[in-house]
């Protein structure tokens, strides 16, 4: 007769380390507070010092471990710098989440290069770079049995058509999703496991039409609601997790079926 299978410690994130860049609001914050309820010792970055090691100590309270290592990781050198930042009080990496990203609205012919470099840097290069840094932190806490984790945060922007005029984020998540691809094939000799998530409409700065609009907004999402921190957590933390040690170079989807379940205009 088999033994029942134990499924008590699928989602458990005991004993494990986090890294969450732009981690101390909006997605990367839901993220982290989901991995500090899991157990997890949760490292956050950010570009801004202050409200950076404010978030670290409002998710510090009622007894998890969050620390703030602030950091401007759109440049190479910010990239080198977090790692080295970090490795000075880990050994050992568990888990990557590369959330940082910009956007830019403006119209077509008005589009400028700025407004396209920034959010390129940011959202393409800094997750590459910022892995590349930490690699040996992630293969000297990965094994077979418990692969180290990278997660990069897209969005639905890179899948379906976006309605908005944000040339460069739709671009550069787009991308991001090929990257994901790529980095997993050649981590996974190293039992790092790279997959991504994909977002749609949640409450953020990044999002102001879901955060000030929010009735509006979860009109045009299937589910008729935007998402919630639970959400994204719950998406996040199956990836970091023993149940997401088989889903490599896979985007997982959460956006109320946005992407994938809206019906065809008629």
């Amino acid at each position: 007769m088999n033994e029942r299978m134990d499924t008590s410690e699928l989602f458990s994130l005991r004993g494990r380390t986090a890294l969450i860049t732009g981690g101390s609001r909006g997605i990367g914050k839901m993220i982290a507070e989901g991995f500090i309820a899991q157990g997890a010792r949760v490292y956050i970055s950010s570009r801004k010092a202050e409200a950076c090691r404010a978030t670290a100590e409002a998710l510090s309270r009622g007894g998890g471990e969050c620390i703030a290592l602030p950091m401007d990781v759109s440049t190479v050198e910010g990239a080198r710098a977090l790692s080295a930042a970090y490795t000075a009080r880990e050994p050992t990496l568990d888990i990557l989440v590369n959330n940082a990203g910009a956007a830019w609205l403006a119209g077509f012919d008005d589009f400028p290069e700025q407004g396209w470099d920034k959010v390129m840097d940011l959202n393409v290069k800094s997750p590459f770079f910022v892995t590349q840094a930490l690699a040996p932190a992630l293969r000297a806490a990965a094994s077979p049995g418990r692969p180290a984790k990278v997660i990069q945060i897209a969005s639905i922007d890179g899948i379906y058509l976006t309605p908005l005029d944000t040339f460069s984020y739709a671009a550069s998540k787009s991308a991001l999703i090929q990257l994901t691809r790529i980095m997993a094939a050649r981590l996974a000799k190293d039992h790092i496991v790279v997959s991504a998530i994909a977002p749609g409409a949640f409450a953020s700065d990044m999002n102001i039409r879901a955060r000030d609009h929010a009735a509006e907004t979860a009109a045009r999402v299937p589910v008729q609601r935007i998402g919630t921190p639970l959400d994204i957590a719950g998406a996040a933390i199956f990836l970091a997790s023993r149940a997401g040690d088989y889903v490599v170079g896979s985007v997982l989807t959460v956006d109320g079926g946005v992407a994938f379940a809206s019906s065809p205009v008629r």
